[in-house]
């Protein structure tokens, strides 16, 4: 049975997707919980409709994506960090750290998009940071931690 998704459903499917489904699934399921239609002859004109505009969306993302990596790739900050008297850091720098950083420098990032695969970071020195603007555009930041002067 073809359906075409109202909303997400893990395992399946976001909003627009056209969907294979068992017909028990569907038919007991879905389809009276609202969670889908039935992937007929009007309901597709709406579903490629709907792909064309989703993929206009996708296109000005991109777009907005690429115009900030213009700006942002090969930025270079620094941040004071507290140390204690043996020299290591009271505390990480994380995501939320590095996104207020950026913001008042006058970028516009949600701390999602910053990329620390190794967690927090810890310890003084110079990192490159990645920043995901958009799943295709991945900018890369450079970020000193040098400690407080008292």
């Amino acid at each position: 049975m073809k359906l075409i998704l109202q909303e997400s459903i893990t395992g399946l499917g976001n909003p627009g997707d056209l969907v294979q489904v068992k017909s028990g699934y569907g038919r007991n399921y879905l389809l009276p919980s609202g969670k889908a239609i039935i992937a007929n002859e009007e309901n597709m004109k709406v579903y490629e409709a709907k792909q064309e505009e989703l993929k206009l969306q996708e296109e000005k993302r991109l777009e907005s994506a690429k115009e900030i990596f213009e700006k942002i790739n090969e930025f270079s900050a620094s941040q004071n960090v507290a140390i204690s008297e043996e020299g290591t850091m009271y505390g990480s720098v994380g995501t939320k750290e590095i996104s207020e950083l950026l913001e008042a420098n006058g970028f516009q990032i949600e701390r999602s998009a910053v990329r620390l695969p190794e967690g927090s970071l810890k310890e003084l020195g110079n990192y490159v940071i990645d920043i995901e603007l958009h799943p295709e555009v991945l900018a890369k930041i450079n970020l000193e931690l040098k400690p407080e002067e008292s």
